[in-house]
């Protein structure tokens, strides 16, 4: 019997999640990201935080390579203090991107794409626009590389629920874990996909523009199941 109940436990054990730690705030250093930014913005980064003033569009790339499974979170203040870009709209991400044309040099065009929205739109990657088009929708897309950039019915949100409320903290989550893609926000899920050709691996920037905003208690992870 004792053996039997050890064999259990052990069983136990190996099935739960273990989560490996990669990157935290630590990583919030100006060493760690690459700006691509249009002119008259800033992007600073002072005590484990990231500002960025935003006049006409800006990427800011974690310039670490991510592998799946992968947990990315981040806390993010959209500051409205009658600033000259203190706009409340375009709280943006980027996951598990990657440049076709550039497969193995991601940042060979970065001054190319220079923070421009549509230069982004050659990549494949995931995408979410919370509270885009002046706080007015909240989209996720999954960039094929083709340009078009597809969008589901059910990730086209709109109404208060999506928007963003300013000099607010929202915490961000985004998860790549196989063929499951999810965004979520202050725990809650916003937008899951079952991608059947999941990207696996990639880059992960934060996007704006026209925006002022704050990120921090940066944390990401990776989950084992087993080992």
């Amino acid at each position: 019997m004792k053996i039997t109940i050890l064999a259990f436990f052990l069983i136990l054990q190996s099935c739960q999640k273990k989560t490996n730690v990669l990157f935290d705030k630590d990583a919030l250093t100006s060493k760690n990201w690459t700006i691509e930014q249009q002119p008259e913005g800033t992007v600073v980064f002072a005590n484990h935080k990231m500002e960025i003033t935003d006049a006409k569009g800006c990427t800011v790339w974690f310039n670490h390579k991510l592998e799946g499974p992968i947990k990315i979170e981040y806390d993010a203040t959209v500051i409205d203090a009658d600033g000259p870009f203190d706009r409340v709209s375009d709280l943006n991400c980027f996951w598990m991107a990657n440049d076709p044309n550039n497969p193995s040099d991601f940042f060979k065009n970065s001054k190319v794409r220079a923070g421009k929205f549509n230069n982004y739109h050659t990549l494949t990657q995931y995408y979410v626009g919370y509270g885009g088009h002046n706080n007015t929708k909240t989209r996720f897309r999954r960039y094929n590389g083709k340009i078009e950039r597809p969008l589901l019915p059910e990730h086209d949100l709109n109404g208060s629920k999506f928007t963003i409320t300013p000099n607010k903290k929202m915490h961000i989550t985004l998860i790549a874990k196989g063929n499951r893609i999810i965004y979520l926000r202050n725990n809650e899920i916003i937008f899951t996909l079952d991608d059947p050709t999941p990207y696996k691996s990639g880059y992960f920037g934060i996007r704006t523009v026209n925006n002022h905003m704050l990120i921090e208690n940066l944390k990401i992870s990776s989950e084992i199941i087993g080992s």
